[in-house]
């Protein structure tokens, strides 16, 4: 196994205990480290978490006391590596294998060639949705045009949930104080990202869909990171 020792995936987890340990056995044999962050799953992916932990302790567990959304996991999850000063990059990575986790390596390559965050993105060239129907790449491809023209950013994938950031720069941006708890967090963090002039790269990518388990996706989400965009759009707007 190649030793990457600096790098950790974080793995966000709510009933995902089908898919945990192939996506820890997948990462892993990249030599990454990685910290599942899990909002007390009542499936047991907690306690697959910890059978992980006992025999490998490159694999550490953040137990959440609730479920209380991607964004506070990840905020969470942040601020427990900022702690480690050997952590020089952070990934963030879907649990249930809609983000390849062979494509790890190409977007720990772009921090270490000078980006401060590289995304794993559906829309640029290379980039594709292939398991998707019309309405959903609809939605999805829409989102990201008002993400964009609100906020007045040059990223073509402001939702996507494929990352590797440069740690330091990482913690500069205080995930903990994020406002949006659901997928709103990643155009949030983008926004930061943009405004503390982090260079960006894009990495194209396959998104595919689950095969086990539940999306997480529902209209509470959507309709919280509409509304966070639109009022962080007003605010650019009219300057306030």
């Amino acid at each position: 196994m190649p030793v990457s020792s600096d790098v950790v995936v974080v793995v966000p987890t709510y009933n995902e205990a089908e898919n945990l340990e192939p996506m820890v056995t997948a990462i892993r044999s990249h030599g990454y480290r990685v910290l599942v962050a899990d909002d007390s799953s009542p499936d047991g992916t907690g306690q697959v978490a910890d059978d992980l932990h006992a025999v490998d302790d490159d694999v550490q567990v953040l137990h959440r006391s609730e479920k209380s959304g991607l964004g506070r996991a990840y905020g969470d999850a942040f601020k427990h590596l900022s702690a480690d000063e050997s952590v020089a990059i952070v990934c963030q990575i879907d649990a249930d294998f809609s983000h390849d986790p062979d494509d790890l390596p190409r977007l720990v390559q772009a921090v270490r060639d000078g980006a401060g965050l590289a995304i794993g993105s559906r829309y640029v060239a290379g980039g594709s949705t292939p398991d998707w129907p019309m309405h959903r790449r609809f939605l999805s491809t829409g989102g990201n045009v008002y993400a964009r023209t609100m906020l007045g950013l040059n990223v073509q994938d402001c939702t996507a949930g494929f990352r590797a950031w440069d740690a330091v720069r990482l913690y500069g941006l205080d995930a903990g104080t994020a406002e949006a708890s659901g997928y709103g967090f990643q155009v949030e963090m983008t926004r930061r990202a943009v405004r503390s002039g982090l260079e960006i790269r894009e990495i194209p990518i396959a998104f595919r869909d689950r095969e086990f388990g539940e999306s997480k996706m529902g209209l509470p989400i959507v309709i919280e990171a509409m509304w966070l965009v639109t009022r962080w759009g007003f605010a650019r707007i009219f300057g306030r």
